[in-house]
């Protein structure tokens, strides 16, 4: 077994962990995030710990590529992506930009990703042309990067939706199913996540920040999009389809209401959870166990190149997902 991916992850958790104790007292002095009508928070609470989260992914990766003979040019282009996204979400976290302005900026980042880091990857070369590929791309890359930072908006829900994402990713490389680099930096992300769930458990004391969901949002984007590149279309749909779905659910319901959907709001079904009674503990650790059982079936999809039988994990899939989403869009039983 390639031990690799487990050195990268604790390297990355025990980086990020010390990084979020270290500028914490910064952070609630400059990155507040105080508490409104739309907030799931009732205190005020520093924002900013994607700086750790990255910064300690980027060094473990880092540290992996000069010790290996890991190609590093494809993973320096995507982080450099990811961070100049970074500073983008640092700026809106500080002094919120015009959604105008935002999402041009996001659309450079996720450009430049599918340009130069994966200027050969083809998803689907018979069906049509390179130009229409390469748009529809960018705006699937795009709402990725705004549904990670959408979705982040309950203590430890980045972490229940994406730890578990990211450490299969990260263990695909020894079924063949990613390349070294794209193996290393989901270790890098999972571990970075895993070492700041400590500082975001309910209830947190310290929050991602747009300068962590919008980049991790990024980086993960294109994990999933490699993983689609080997013909692994059904299994990069099915591992981050909670997310997906409750963000483009929500996204389409307020479209129908004729809402500003660039404006903060509490329409998330698992923010509607909350009002139904729903713990916070019990929201994210159910979407935890759908991320597991998503693996599971995610891993089936690729055990045979028949077409049907990797559509039926996915119908699976899309029924646990919707049978949760109804679950946290109706009232908490209450046991008598």
């Amino acid at each position: 077994m390639d031990m690799m991916p487990l050195l990268i992850a604790a390297a990355a958790a025990l980086l990020s962990a010390l990084l979020c104790i270290l500028l914490r007292p910064l952070l609630l002095r400059y990155a507040l995030a105080r508490p409104n009508a739309r907030s799931s928070h009732s205190v005020p609470t520093p924002q900013g710990g994607g700086i750790a989260v990255l910064a300690g992914c980027f060094l473990a990766v880092g540290a992996a590529i000069a010790a290996t003979s890991t190609p590093g040019r494809e993973l320096t282009i995507v982080m450099a992506a990811a961070s100049l996204l970074a500073l983008v979400g640092a700026w809106d976290d500080i002094r919120p930009l015009p959604a105008g302005i935002r999402l041009g900026l996001q659309a450079v980042c996720v450009g430049l990703v599918l340009l130069v880091a994966a200027p050969d990857l083809r998803l689907f070369p018979e069906l049509m042309p390179l130009a229409l590929e390469r748009a529809l791309a960018l705006l699937a890359g795009v709402w990725f990067v705004n549904l990670v930072n959408f979705m982040d908006g309950l203590d430890w829900i980045t972490v229940a939706g994406l730890v578990p994402l990211l450490g299969a990713l990260a263990f695909s490389g020894g079924f063949g199913l990613l390349d070294p680099g794209s193996v290393c930096l989901a270790a890098g992300l999972c571990g970075g996540l895993i070492g700041f769930a400590p500082f975001n458990r309910p209830v947190a004391r310290l929050f991602l920040g747009d300068v962590g969901s919008l980049p991790i949002g990024l980086l993960t984007a294109y994990l999933l999009y490699r993983l689609a590149g080997t013909g692994e279309f059904a299994a990069a749909l099915i591992l981050p389809l909670y997310h997906v779905t409750d963000a483009t659910l929500t996204l389409l319901r307020r479209l129908s209401r004729g809402e500003r959907v660039w404006e903060a709001h509490r329409s998330h079904l698992y923010q509607q959870a909350t009002v139904n009674g729903h713990k916070v503990i019990e929201i994210v650790g159910a979407i935890a166990a759908l991320n597991l059982i998503l693996i599971g079936l995610a891993w089936l999809s690729t055990l045979t190149p028949r077409l049907d039988a990797a559509l039926a994990c996915l119908a699976v899939a899309m029924i646990l997902t919707a049978l949760l989403l109804r679950r946290f869009s109706r009232p908490r039983r209450r046991h008598v």
